[in-house]
């Protein structure tokens, strides 16, 4: 018996030591499984260097002065958040439902991951929100259909976490999540997700909002309050229970949340969509350009879609969409007009143009759309590419009421885009140089064209400030001399001129002796074209190089009327030379960048060039005061006294009363119109036509630059001047104390102050044929 317990008791002995031989073994083989994974064996793992900096594709994000976000430059639409910007539900709501015990354990849940064994992953937990961190960093996906890779990915999963936990302080590690996440939509992060869903910072979402977002966690498609928001409503108050079970909310709470219905204010952030598009692609090519000039420490090149940089611009939020505003209302209104006078235009929308010019025009677009350049890499004949515009198909085309689905051909859609008038605006500070709103067309996914800095055209009487600012240079001439405003014809070879040029006053009227006051006022061409002949275009042209114009001028007299294309951009900032006391500024559009960790990396100088004397350009200033008196620009100060109420284009009445500078320019045939308007901080200029100069309006009435232009800056102007902590002036221009060109006179609407010639005295005066009293009396009111 003795024996046989014996021999029992070996076996039992036997038995023990292979079980703990064993035991050991798959220790020693669990020990080792992870020693492998954490040398990298299974796959890479992150060094020190990307614990401390974990790689993700950060947005380049745009800012205005005052301190808003108007838009971003990404591969993937992330804009870090710091944890103290995270609201405190939010936070709730996100450790109620992914990691209950996320505060007590060390990277991994030990109860949760044994209840995930047990019961086979059926009821969930296993990961927590460092290993769900872990893998969004450095990981990727663990759904392998492959067991053994599933295990190998778990364990590298448990040590990143780890590593993480030691890294980083817990509110750190929220803070990581939440930037990692993909919300879907091209929201990537909870900045993005909390700005595309609910247009709104994180730090202000709700209870329920929050809810829905980290509802979203678990598979952001399913989810989606967009696309599915029954699935999301059930998930929101998933998310709601949960909070209340771990004592974040009240049952009370609890319950209203979850009656409410979803809302969401979806707002798409897109680089056709937003603010300021037009604006934000010029700023594209412009770091394009400055990351090359730029490099990093270790000469690599900043990276504006992954690296995460902060552009500070000189753009105003407010006034960015006060300026949009303004184009929106005033450009939908006259469209309508626009496509009532092309009724019955077999041509249309072209004017005086024959069959054969407009063809060109349209083939010329045909061959600069994408379609023919994608056909043409494929392969395709030009006769296949021709054939295929003529072929109806569907799209979505622009409205001022909407984007609308319709079926046409190609080539119809070419010439229907053409009938849609345009515009150019951009708004800067004289003194600063910071232009405060930029808006280069009506709708940057349709017309991509930008006609504030890309697209020059032409300035019609916008530029006839240049000449009387070169005479009032050169020959000492005051906004109170006089001259004699009549029929007038500068002789062939005079300044190079092939053929004698007889330029005529808009109706064919003339005015007698007038000071320049008033013939800037009434944008008489002949007083121009007369100075012209006295200062020679050379001078003319040399003074508007100096005002930043680049435009290529030809040497031609007949500049003095406007026949040369200019930028939007340029025009305004050689207007404001004149509201800055003779003091160009060069326009700038970006004050500072920093990198994702805030460093600067560059901020910007002002440029400026001394081009005239205080006295003159405050001369010119009263020149320009003169138009918006009872010149083209008047319109912005009728009241709508008198019954003549609101005029359904204009839009005027507009009542204004503080002192304006400006001036309106209209070119043949109506094609472009023109207000360039300052008060003493603010200068801006407006540019409206149609793509092609072939296409306009039929008659001044609506072609003129008071109808077309003049509105919308008068819109702006009025929107920004309702919002006081703009501090728009509506003071007077600053006046040089010891001011010696005389500016005084007008008094009563006079045409005539003075009967001088500015100094011109001897054969010039004589010949110029002073009128008789009763002449100048007939003309004097």
């Amino acid at each position: 018996m003795e024996k046989i317990n014996n021999q029992q008791n070996n076996e039992i002995k036997k038995y023990l030591k292979l079980f703990w031989k064993a035991f050991a073994g798959f220790l020693i083989a669990i020990v080792l499984f992870f020693l492998l994974a954490s040398w990298g064996v299974f796959g890479d793992m992150p060094t020190f260097d990307e614990l401390e900096n974990p790689s993700s594709s950060v947005a380049t994000e745009i800012i205005s002065v005052d301190g808003k976000t108007i838009g971003k430059f990404y591969l993937e639409n992330r804009v870090p958040v710091k944890y103290e910007d995270l609201p405190k539900h939010l936070v709730d709501a996100l450790v109620a439902t992914e990691d209950e015990r996320f505060f007590e354990h060390s990277g991994i849940d030990g109860k949760g991951t044994l209840r995930a064994i047990f019961k086979v992953g059926t009821s969930g937990g296993a990961s927590t929100i460092s290993q769900q961190l872990a893998k969004n960093l450095f990981h990727g996906s663990s759904g392998s259909s492959n067991i053994i890779k599933r295990v190998v990915q778990k364990a590298m999963e448990w040590i990143i976490a780890v590593k993480l936990e030691r890294q980083y302080t817990k509110e750190e590690i929220i803070a990581y999540y939440f930037n990692t996440v993909d919300f879907v939509s091209n929201a990537y992060g909870i900045s993005s997700a909390s700005k595309i869903y609910f247009n709104k910072s994180p730090k202000d979402l709700t209870i329920d909002e929050a809810a829905i977002l980290v509802g979203m966690l678990q598979a952001p498609s399913k989810y989606n309050p967009r696309f599915n928001p029954e699935r999301s409503e059930k998930r929101r108050n998933i998310v709601l229970y949960q909070m209340a079970r771990n004592g974040f909310i009240t049952e009370a709470e609890k319950a209203k949340y979850q009656a409410a219905p979803i809302k969401i204010t979806y707002t798409p952030e897109t680089h056709t969509q937003g603010v300021g598009t037009y604006f934000r692609e010029y700023l594209r090519d412009y770091m394009r350009k400055w990351v090359k000039e730029n490099p990093k420490k270790d000469g690599s090149t900043y990276d504006i879609y992954r690296d995460g940089l902060r552009i500070y611009t000189t753009i105003d939020s407010r006034m960015q969409r006060y300026a949009e505003e303004a184009v929106q209302e005033h450009l939908s209104n006259l469209q309508k007009e626009f496509f009532i006078q092309q009724k019955g235009n077999k041509n249309a929308p072209f004017i005086n143009l024959s069959k054969a010019e407009s063809e060109k025009i349209i083939n010329r677009s045909m061959r600069n759309s994408e379609r023919w350049k994608q056909m043409t890499e494929q392969g395709k004949s030009e006769d296949e590419i021709i054939k295929s515009f003529g072929i109806k198909t569907r799209m979505e085309v622009f409205t001022w009421k909407g984007e609308k689905d319709t079926i046409m051909t190609p080539r119809d859609s070419i010439i229907y885009y053409k009938h849609f008038l345009q515009t150019g605006m951009m708004s800067m500070e004289p003194m600063t140089g910071n232009i405060k709103a930029w808006v280069g067309g009506i709708d940057y996914k349709h017309f991509q064209y930008d006609h504030v800095a890309q697209g020059a055209r032409q300035v019609g009487s916008t530029f006839k400030p240049f000449v009387y600012a070169t005479a009032m240079q050169q020959l000492g001439m005051s906004p109170c001399d006089s001259i004699y405003d009549s029929q007038f014809t500068m002789p062939k070879g005079r300044y190079g001129i092939s053929q004698p040029w007889t330029p005529k006053n808009s109706g064919g009227r003339y005015y007698g002796l007038v000071n320049l006051k008033y013939a800037l006022a009434q944008s008489l061409n002949t007083v121009t074209a007369k100075l012209m002949d006295r200062v020679g275009p050379k001078a003319v042209i040399d003074l508007t190089r100096e005002l930043g114009v680049k435009s290529d001028i030809p040497a031609s007299p007949a500049i003095a009327l406007g026949a040369v294309e200019i930028t939007v951009n340029d025009m305004v900032a050689a207007y404001s030379t004149f509201a800055n006391q003779g003091v160009y500024v060069k326009p700038r559009f970006v004050s500072k960048i920093t990198d994702k960790n805030g460093v600067v990396l560059y901020e910007s100088q002002s440029e400026t060039k001394d081009v005239m004397s205080k006295d003159i350009s405050y001369a010119i200033v009263k020149l320009l005061e003169g138009v918006t008196e009872s010149g083209s620009g008047a319109r912005l100060r009728y009241t709508g006294a008198g019954g003549a109420g609101y005029h359904r284009m204009t839009g005027y009445p507009y009542a204004f009363k503080n002192p304006i500078a400006g001036k309106t320019g209209t070119t043949q045939n109506n094609s472009d119109g023109w207000f360039i308007g300052m008060v003493p901080n603010l200068a801006t200029g407006v540019w409206v036509g149609n793509e092609d100069r072939g296409a306009h309006f039929r008659s001044t009435v609506y072609g003129q630059g008071a109808t077309m232009a003049l509105p919308i800056w008068a819109i702006y102007m009025r929107k920004c001047y309702k919002d006081p902590d703009l501090y728009i002036s509506t003071d007077d221009f600053d006046r040089p104390a010891s001011l010696t060109i005389n500016v005084d006179c007008w008094k009563g609407g006079s045409r005539v102050a003075n009967d001088t010639l500015g100094g011109v005295s001897g054969s010039k005066k004589d010949s110029l044929a002073p009128p008789t009293q009763s002449i100048i009396k007939e003309f004097d009111f």
